[in-house]
């Protein structure tokens, strides 16, 4: 989405994207001291009683990295900043997260940060610090190709919010529920370092969803002792190596004797009587070559 560099991965049901990001933003609700994480909450009387302190303390103000098409822009609750290297739409600013400036944080009142975010100059080159209550990663650390540049974004997410500020990610996998534990352990170890605490996690049929709360003004991670950034790593990122082993593997030459075992192979007839207890056709009088093809072994 930002980069344009797509991973092998499944295309997530689109249901589940927007229940997920309908999920999340409930998660926002922490921010006005609204727990969510144990029971099963009445979502309708929460979205009630977040109104009516949102009507004294003003709107959240919600950074989405990736936009793409602004999807939380219709949820009233939010002053949505969106933000994509090649917006889909117009509401949405142009911005390449990775290189964004940080600049000191405003100090001004809430209404006048409100004025601030509505007159932003597209494309947006530099934002303050801690100016947002919650910054959304929709499908986004994925199609970074390297866990340091995952790393960057979430150093930059915990510099641009408030204290006690949310950090929301969805992360596309197919796989079943704990087939990949060990990586979202690796995720919560390497984020948590940055000065977060994870708050709340479910996984979904083709995503996890992950809440941080930022619970330090500064980054606490010791980059000298741990590898913190290459923690922050997907399967896909283990697929280089092989890819360029067989990118230089030099093309196998099949000898004469394997060119006509092959050829024999495709006269075989479908409808031959056949023998399934000794697997082979019984109407075949082909003569059969017991070779190690090295290609048929490399796959």
């Amino acid at each position: 989405m930002l980069t344009g560099i797509k991973t092998d991965q499944s295309e997530p049901n689109l249901g589940e994207v927007r229940g997920a990001n309908g999920c999340l933003g409930d998660g926002a609700l922490m921010l006005t001291g609204i727990e969510t994480d144990q029971s099963e909450p009445n979502l309708g009387e929460l979205r009630r009683q977040n109104l009516r302190l949102l009507q004294t303390s003003g709107k959240i103000r919600l950074l989405d990295v990736g936009s793409c098409f602004n999807p939380f822009m219709k949820f009233e609750e939010f002053l949505t900043v969106g933000i994509d290297i090649v917006p889909a739409v117009e509401s949405v600013y142009k911005c390449d997260f990775l290189n964004l400036q940080l600049q000191q944080p405003l100090q001004l009142a809430q209404d006048a940060i409100d004025a601030f975010l509505k007159q932003l100059k597209n494309p947006i080159d530099s934002l303050p610090g801690e100016l947002f209550h919650v910054v959304v990663f929709s499908l986004l650390l994925s199609y970074f190709p390297s866990p340091y540049q995952r790393w960057i974004c979430c150093k930059k997410a915990h510099e641009l919010l408030m204290l006690n500020g949310l950090l929301l990610i969805i992360t596309p996998d197919s796989s079943h529920q704990n087939r990949h534990a060990m990586m979202m352990k690796s995720w919560k170890i390497a984020i948590e370092s940055l000065g977060f605490k994870r708050f709340k996690y479910s996984k979904f049929s083709h995503m996890h969803l992950m809440a941080f709360r930022k619970i330090s003004l500064k980054t606490t991670s010791d980059l000298v002792s741990r590898n913190y950034p290459g923690m922050l790593y997907i399967p896909q990122d283990f697929n280089s190596i092989e890819d360029e082993d067989y990118s230089n593997t030099s093309c196998y030459v099949r000898s004469d004797i394997e060119d006509e075992q092959l050829a024999y192979g495709f006269t075989e007839l479908p409808d031959a009587p056949y023998d399934s207890d000794s697997g082979e056709s019984q109407a075949s009088s082909i003569p059969f070559y017991e070779l190690e093809d090295p290609i048929l072994l490399l796959s």
